[in-house]
């Protein structure tokens, strides 16, 4: 009687049967619990981005960019081809491509001399 008992073990578990409800729900709580909230700059921080962002710009050397968009901080490297105050926007060249990042999102900024 136990031979025709054929248990399949964990395959019965897998995470193949789990509704599409529940796998929504796990990323919004992962999302959720890898939220970082936006850093409040004062004066001094916001001074020390401007001079690091003028001296990368000057001597062509490369910069490392950090930006808080939507709780997360994402890094860029490159050179600093452009400032466009007027749509406050910084111009990035990297080695892959060229990126658009806005000023007022900027949280950090490093010259590698």
């Amino acid at each position: 009687m136990l031979e025709n008992n054929r248990d399949r073990g964990t395959k019965k578990w897998s995470m193949a049967r789990m509704l599409p409800e529940h796998v929504k729900a796990l990323r919004q709580w992962m999302d959720e619990d890898q939220y970082v909230e936006r850093p409040v700059l004062d004066d001094f921080d916001l001074q020390s981005i401007g001079h690091e962002i003028d001296t990368a710009f000057k001597r062509q050397c490369d910069a490392h960019i950090a930006i808080w968009t939507n709780g997360k901080i994402r890094h860029f490297g490159g050179k600093i081809l452009e400032i466009n105050m007027q749509s406050r926007v910084l111009i990035l060249g990297t080695p892959f491509c060229i990126e658009r990042l806005p000023v007022d999102d900027i949280v950090g900024v490093y010259c590698k001399n």
